[in-house]
This record gives C-alpha cells, structure tokens and sequence, in this order.
C-alpha cells in the first residue's frame, strides 16, 4: 500500500527558493513564479510510477526525484497552474487518495538566534554552500519539520513575507530544514509566516501509539 506523506502545491516559486532548487536539482531547472508540486510517499519506490503518469499526462517538467529506503519523493513544476494542479489530481486519484489524506505537518523545532557572532555565520556558510551567506549581526530563523518535503512550502510563504535571505533549504530525510537571516523586524515576520503556513497544512494525523505492560 501506498502512503502519501507529503502533498504540497505552491502557486508562484519565489525567487531565491527558484534558485536555490535549481542548485540542488538534477532535472529541469524551475525558474521564479513557476507553479510547483512536491510530493511524497512511502514506500520509495513507488515514486517512479507517480513520476511516469505525471509526466506523461501533462506538460509538467520534473525538477528533482529522490528514491530512499523508505520515502520517494517527486517535484514537478510547469508555468502553468493548470498543469500542475492537473498532474496533482491524477496522483491523487492513482493513489486513491485526498489531498487531506496526507500526513499533517509538525513543526519538530523552531527558533530565532538574534545577533550572530561572527564565529557562528562563518560555521554556518562552510556548512551551506548552496543558499546565500549569513552576515554576523544578523537575526537566524531555524525550522524543522516532519514530513521533510513541507520546509518548501514554509520557504517559499517566509520569503513571501519579508526582505530575508535564504540560507538553507533541506527538504530530503527524516526531517525538512529551513534556515533564513535577515534583520530582526523581518525574521520575525517571516519566521511567523513560516510557521502559520505549515500549521494551518490540513492532513492526517499520526496514529497514538500505546503500549500496554
């Protein structure tokens, strides 16, 4: 059985997110204000049929898949909301799913660092050399979330938000990682956009696992 674990759609790519997946894609690049859909499911390898009936369907391109052990997950992009939606929609249908059938969101961690030491924002760059550069003085605003593939959609509504600069985007794993900086009126405003959107995310709840002794 198929479960869908992550199901985002994202209307208009906003620019630096746009190029910062192009530097991790290995398809075709997404440019700034594409429609996107980033999707996952379990087990793995079922990604592959989703991708082959997306493709072949609609005009969508594929930007980046990701086949582990236990999750795969797709992003397809296109212009053109229709097609993205469209491509959705035949997923879904596959699957016999709902869009609310995925996973819910949980925000794992969240956190404003105000201030960097000079010591810290250079750390941090030699670990992300994908994203911009994090200035000393400046506020970080740091989000994890679980399912991975929701940091995308929090991403791109904080840059939305406010004048920030994105420093890290970590959508593949257990866990989906955001890292912004900015000064510290708009990391406050942009790591609360971040936040409201992955929480007000409709979906299925994890099942509450007891044990009995």
């Amino acid at each position: 059985m198929i479960k869908l674990r992550t199901y985002v759609f994202i209307d208009s790519l906003q620019p630096q997110l746009a190029e910062y997946m192009a530097t991790v894609s290995q398809g075709f690049l997404p440019i700034p204000g594409d429609a996107c859909l980033w999707v996952e499911v379990s087990p793995g390898m079922a990604v592959h049929r989703l991708t082959d009936m997306a493709l072949k369907a609609t005009r969508v391109h594929l930007a980046q898949q990701v086949v582990e052990r236990a999750f795969g997950s797709m992003v397809i992009h296109q212009r053109d909301q229709s097609d993205v939606l469209e491509a959705g929609r035949m997923l879904l249908e596959n699957l016999g799913a709902k869009q609310d059938d995925r996973q819910r969101c949980r925000v794992a961690w969240k956190e404003i660092i105000r201030a960097l030491t000079p010591d810290h924002s250079v750390l941090i760059n030699r670990q992300n050399r994908r994203g911009s550069m994090i200035l000393p003085g400046q506020s970080m605003f740091i989000l994890e979330t679980d399912p991975a593939g929701y940091i995308v959609y929090a991403a791109n509504q904080a840059e939305k938000a406010a004048n920030i600069t994105l420093i890290d985007v970590r959508a593949v794993g257990a866990f989906g990682r955001l890292t912004l900086s900015g000064s510290e009126a708009d990391v406050d405003e942009a790591g609360a956009a971040a936040v409201a959107a992955v929480e007000h995310l409709s979906g299925a709840e994890r099942p509450v696992i007891t044990h009995h002794g």
